[in-house]
């Protein structure tokens, strides 16, 4: 297989985090052009750092130039926009749709984004709503492929404190075993690993990966 060019945008995250880590471990990848907002220290051969402002959409576009697959992971919280929805939807929305748009345009084939269990642009609550838009107008771009995953809790160390999660995540060690399995908790490197797995494969169309399908990609 001919050594891919990817994309990362939301490597701060902690999905996004997994998955740069790796792509660096991966010898299918030759490069990874990260894309970030501010200033991101973490040096490696195959890493080309650009930062930029997500709003210009010319350098946003040339970013993208050049990739034989996107990994979307980008997102944020009420809390860091200071409950600004204007802002939370410039990042959560714009962000990856424009992605998908220039993918288009440069002729990236293959487009992978994160997105949550329950997202569904019908829906009352924000969050879900928000995702499930962003699902839908990506999906109707006509990117060759598209891969929408829906995981739900996320285990992981994230670098700022969510009570709320460590609360959720003790819940899920002990009730686990009587939730669905679209709704059971999972290790956000098993999503990274998932996510890279489908990035080697022909997925024509539009795919959605919930908990069962990220697992048995994940082994």
């Amino acid at each position: 297989m001919e050594r891919k060019t990817a994309t990362l945008i939301g490597a701060t995250g902690l999905i996004g985090s997994q998955i740069l880590q790796q792509l660096i471990d991966d010898a299918d990848f030759r490069k990874i052009k990260v894309l970030v907002r501010r200033p991101f220290k973490f040096v490696h051969p195959k890493i080309e750092l650009i930062q930029l402002d997500f709003g210009d959409e010319v350098a946003y576009q040339a970013a993208i130039a050049g990739s034989d697959v996107v990994f979307c992971s980008v997102g944020t919280t009420l809390k860091q926009v200071n409950s600004d929805m204007v802002a939370y939807r410039k990042i959560d929305y714009d962000i990856p749709v424009n992605a998908a748009r220039f993918c288009v345009a440069t002729g990236c084939p293959k487009f992978l984004l994160v997105s949550s269990i329950g997202a569904n642009s019908q829906s009352s609550n924000f969050y879900l709503k928000l995702k499930g838009e962003v699902e839908e107008k990506v999906g109707s771009l006509g990117i060759p492929s598209v891969a929408v995953f829906r995981p739900s809790m996320l285990l992981g160390e994230r670098a700022e404190f969510r009570l709320g999660e460590k609360v959720g995540q003790a819940l899920m060690g002990v009730l686990g075993f009587m939730i669905p399995k679209p709704y059971k908790a999972i290790d956000v490197k098993m999503v990274a690993k998932a996510m890279i797995a489908v990035a080697k494969k022909e997925t024509p169309g539009l795919e959605f990966y919930t908990y069962a399908e990220m697992l048995s990609l994940a082994v």
